[in-house]
């Protein structure tokens, strides 16, 4: 354009002068132009502020085609050192974007993914076009899955192309080429019976090695991420991961022994620089920086090698245990399974293909069985209802038939939400089950509604039987296991002050197992009422077999809540002791509210029905018995004793205790004992706060006294 359309106007010294009138703290505000917008506002050209200016502040950022030209950027005979090197740092790369990192500042900051096609060494275009496809495929099923969240992974391409001209199968075929000739090398170079090998063949041998490792092991990794994408059926999807994943982790121990053997970066000029990026033949980490938004700058530590491989190892180690999801049986059996494998280190990969493997799409578990019949087995296994059994004359009523689907329709959604929860990270998760407990709420009362009517159509035909909560005990069950997930959840992710615990865990000990032990004694009941019933009606027709009694269902469920309800009760007991004493000391109320952080803490529980929420005033009244005691410490210590002792007998009954039992009974030992020894007077003038110690279980910690 030419100049003269413009008419600038030099305003820094009126600005500047205008400035001046304001006072220190003063802001100009404007309708357009508020204090949102001011801490959003950036100053171009800044380094500290604009994105853009890292581009020039230490050297020329060159692209694919530029880098090519100068010099700096090999696309043919690629040595084998380069090539071990720039496979390392790139699933450095890889595994720092799947830790939630964007894609222009990881993957493709290796100049040889922009244009794989170009590249005209075989091994170096094999593996860059596998690489995109590999992070192709992990964006669908992390997508597919839809369990992430924005600190979770970043989806965005940032108008990158992924090969897509290429199948996956050729993409395969051609790594398998590349490693078919680099075997070859391998042969040739090995040393012989009887022949001795030369130092530059030795080399040669060990590289050959190295990148043969690697091209297989992203050979096969790439099989088996196709092999999960394909939405087949589930059996065989597991197959699949089963046979490649072992020879998988075999190849990574492998590629961790010849990490030496790869180039390495030179030397950072800046030692305490916070910038960690790969600066080896291949990769300029400021290529993309002006695909970034025009934020503050975004630095992004990409994980070193040796941490690469850990992570890769992890990762394969998680997908093989997400192969066991095909030995559980019920719905039931799977959403346990799910919850603690959230438990683990786990991430946002493992997690989404747990999710696409029980539940691909289309509301079919496995991608075969509906997700209906699935609840209804589920439901008939849990407490026995008489509307789904079949020695009831509910089955062939068409009007208990109707309300028996009508209400498993509605309860798919909350269900298949508990399920997908479980693939969410542990903060997000707390945050879901608040809102989840409102659909479970609505569906106990629909539940309640449906078991009130069909109780009445069975009074008619079978008066002898009925059926008052049995749908609404299912549901029942599985909200007071949000509650209870949703408040210990809260001590894993520490968003409690100490001098909120007495009250979390006196209603973890008062209310909600105490709930779930009734709960779970009611299904108990109502399955060996069933079992008397069937064998009623047997009885006479065949005397020859006689049945083995049948267990209680829920034997082993009800003894690990008493024992969690014990240890909750000798914590929250315990506390209060120590708030006596002035050992646990409380805040200045009149600057807080102990009653808005109570409510705070209990706030979604105020939707549910079932178990009633229990109001702070409430709490307050069943707590302030301990105030008219004697000698109140000394007897909440004894009775807390008493809770720890109980808590520790349950969990040495317990038949093939997993870990988390063998961890709470150690919990339970080591502070059955510590108690004992301040009830018996141990340190009675002492005032230091006792510590608590989460280091066998993240909510249940152990009391140390200093």
């Amino acid at each position: 354009m030419e100049a003269s359309q413009y008419n600038w106007t030099d305003v820094t010294k009126e600005f500047q002068e205008a400035c001046k009138e304001l006072k220190l703290g003063e802001l100009v505000h404007d309708q357009y132009f508020g204090l949102f917008e001011a801490m959003s506002a950036i100053e171009m050209m800044d380094p500290k502020m604009d994105a853009g200016m890292i581009c020039h502040q230490s050297h020329l950022v060159l692209g694919f085609d530029k880098s090519v030209i100068a010099g700096k950027l090999k696309i043919k005979d690629i040595s084998f050192a380069s090539l071990t090197g720039i496979i390392d740092d790139s699933f450095a790369c890889l595994v720092t974007w799947l830790e939630g990192h964007s894609l222009a500042q990881t993957v493709f900051t290796n100049l040889y993914l922009h244009k794989p096609y170009e590249i005209e060494d075989r091994n170096m275009k094999a593996f860059s076009i596998a690489m995109l496809k590999m992070v192709d495929i992990f964006r669908e099923i992390v997508s597919r899955a839809s369990v992430f969240e924005e600190e979770d992974f970043q989806p965005l391409l940032y108008g990158f192309k992924m090969a897509t001209e290429v199948s996956d199968i050729r993409a395969i075929g051609m790594l398998k080429e590349v490693e078919d000739d680099i075997q070859k090398i391998v042969k040739v170079t090995r040393s012989k019976q009887g022949e001795e090998r030369d130092g530059e063949t030795a080399g040669q041998h060990a590289e050959a090695t190295a990148v043969y490792s690697r091209i297989k092991f992203t050979r096969l990794l790439l099989v088996t991420l196709s092999s999960l994408n394909k939405r087949e059926e589930m059996g065989s999807t597991i197959r699949e991961l089963r046979k490649h994943l072992t020879p998988c982790r075999e190849l990574l121990h492998s590629m961790q022994a010849t990490l030496d053997r790869g180039v390495v970066p030179a030397p950072q000029q800046q030692p305490t620089s916070t910038v960690s990026y790969s600066t080896i033949m291949g990769f300029e980490p400021l290529v993309n920086q002006r695909l970034l938004p025009p934020t503050f700058p975004r630095y992004t530590r990409v994980k070193s090698r040796r941490e690469t491989m850990t992570y890769l190892d992890g990762l394969i180690q998680r997908l093989q245990h997400i192969c066991s999801i095909v030995d559980c049986s019920g719905f039931h059996s799977t959403l346990e399974f799910m919850r603690d494998f959230s438990k683990l280190d786990s991430c946002v990969v493992s997690r989404s293909v747990l999710q696409l493997l029980f539940l691909p799409g289309d509301k079919l578990v496995h991608g075969t069985t509906p997700i209906l019949d699935v609840l209804r087995e589920t439901a008939r296994s849990f407490i026995c209802p008489p509307a789904l059994m079949p020695k009831s004359s509910l089955v062939n009523n068409a009007q208990a038939k109707e309300y028996v689907d009508v209400f498993l329709n509605q309860a798919v959604r909350p269900f298949c939400s508990l399920l997908q929860i479980t693939g969410n990270n542990r903060a997000r998760q707390r945050d879901k089950l608040a809102h989840v407990l409102e659909d479970l709420s609505t569906l106990q009362d629909k539940a309640d509604k449906v078991d009130a009517f069909l109780h009445n159509l069975l009074a008619k035909s079978e008066p002898q039987r009925q059926h008052l909560a049995c749908f609404g005990s299912w549901v029942l069950c599985h909200v007071i296991q949000v509650m209870i997930q949703f408040l210990l959840l809260g001590f894993e992710l520490e968003l409690y002050s100490l001098h909120e615990y007495h009250y979390i865990y006196w209603y973890l000990y008062e209310i909600l197992y105490g709930w779930l032990i009734s709960v779970l004694s009611r299904a108990d009941g109502f399955c060996m009422e069933y079992d008397a019933f069937v064998a009623e009606q047997q009885k006479g027709r065949n005397k020859k077999t006689k049945k083995k009694k049948r267990q209680r269902p829920y034997a082993r469920d009800i003894t690990i809540a008493q024992a969690h309800q014990n240890l909750s009760g000798g914590l929250y007991k315990a506390i209060t002791a120590f708030q006596k004493e002035g050992r646990h000391k409380k805040p200045m109320f009149e600057f807080d509210s102990e009653q808005v952080r109570y409510e705070h803490r209990f706030g979604p529980f105020v939707n549910v029905n079932t178990p009633p929420p229990v109001p702070f005033e409430q709490f307050k009244d069943m707590t302030d018995m301990y105030h008219y005691e004697v000698q109140p410490s000394r007897d909440l210590f004894l009775s807390a004793c008493k809770c720890f002792h109980q808590a520790k007998t349950l969990y040495e009954s317990i038949s093939n205790p997993d870990e988390e039992c063998q961890a709470l009974l150690k919990v339970a030992k080591t502070n059955f004992v510590v108690i004992k020894l301040l009830a018996s007077g141990h340190k009675e003038d002492c005032k230091e706060p006792p510590e608590f110690l989460y280091t066998l279980h993240k909510a249940f910690p152990i009391i140390k006294i200093t």
